[in-house]
């Protein structure tokens, strides 16, 4: 979400890179990306059945980085690098076929030619939506339906306000709640407080309209609750279904729990290329780092090793 196209945005996709993190901390020094630390001074808010509890000290948030132009910048620094034409949008992949030495990718009535193709999407949805020819091995087809989506089944919330009023307050904008519709919430705001929003992440409703259905009046009421009246009147509010975006999750997914199955990222299948050629490489097949953009990047960096040395 961006105020406007120069400035600050606000991500409601992945938002933090940390300390420990070597390689998106190395990336962002070489594209020279404007960063900021995560605010995270003042007392954080708990919430369950029984009220509201002011827990002194912040013990939800922990030290971390932002990108000041959001997490897209981070794409559009390295795209900014490639030669002009290679990047294709609007060219959805529907086919991956193997003949002789080199592997076909079919995009509609696009045909590209290769040595190997790297897919990379999360191990469900690029098992789901493309054929390959030959057929993918059944074990790899089986484990990565099983792989959860990472936060494929989450929606997150961003809210703008006019200025970040629960600082005044002594609040770190960071709160935990069983009542919900936010389970987790955290200061979004800009450098210095500019722009000023809270963003949170909530279960994603099993179907449009239908219980546990997550609106903005849900969302007010909730932050009025949190931290005081001021938060009844924000700017605008942002919602994305992560579990209803069709480049993100298979349609129809059933992904696991998020409790569930993690186990499976890193699989050693993730390793191996289909039929030699064939990579995936994503944040779920990192060995190190799952979830994050630092595991996206190990999942390159090894699948680029593979290619390099076959």
């Amino acid at each position: 979400v961006a105020p406007e196209s120069t400035g600050p945005r606000l991500d409601l996709g992945a938002t933090w890179f940390w300390p420990q993190e070597p390689r998106i901390t190395a990336l962002v020094e070489e594209l020279g990306l404007p960063t900021h630390p995560q605010h995270i001074r003042g007392d954080a808010v708990y919430e369950d059945l029984r009220g509201i509890q002011r827990l002194v000290g912040n013990p939800i948030d922990a030290p971390a980085g932002r990108f000041a132009l959001g997490a897209q910048s981070i794409a559009e620094a390295l795209a900014a690098g490639l030669p002009e034409g290679v990047i294709r949008t609007s060219s959805a992949v529907t086919g991956v076929s193997l003949s002789g030495d080199h592997v076909r990718v079919h995009a509609g009535a696009r045909r590209i030619d290769a040595g190997s193709v790297v897919l990379a999407l999360p191990p469900p949805l690029a098992v789901a939506s493309r054929d390959f020819d030959p057929p993918r091995p059944e074990t790899l087809v089986t484990t990565a339906a099983a792989t959860p989506v990472w936060m494929g089944s989450t929606a997150k919330v961003v809210v703008r306000y006019a200025e970040p009023f629960w600082r005044r307050r002594g609040l770190a904008g960071a709160a935990a709640s069983h009542r919900g519709p936010l389970r987790e919430i955290h200061d979004m705001s800009g450098p210095d407080g500019d722009p000023a929003a809270l963003f949170g992440f909530a279960s994603a409703p099993a179907e449009p309209g239908g219980p546990g259905e997550i609106s903005e009046l849900r969302i007010t009421e909730q932050l009025v609750r949190l931290f005081g009246p001021e938060a009844r009147d924000p700017e605008w509010i942002r919602i994305v279904d992560w579990s209803r975006e069709r480049w993100t999750t298979p349609s129809g997914s059933s992904s696991p729990p998020p409790s569930q199955r993690y186990e499976l990222y890193g699989h050693p299948l993730y390793q191996t290329p289909i039929h030699g050629r064939i990579h995936l490489a994503s944040t779920e097949t990192a060995r190190a780092f799952a979830g994050h953009i630092e595991g996206a990047l190990l999942a390159a960096d090894e699948t680029v090793e593979r290619i390099l040395s076959a």
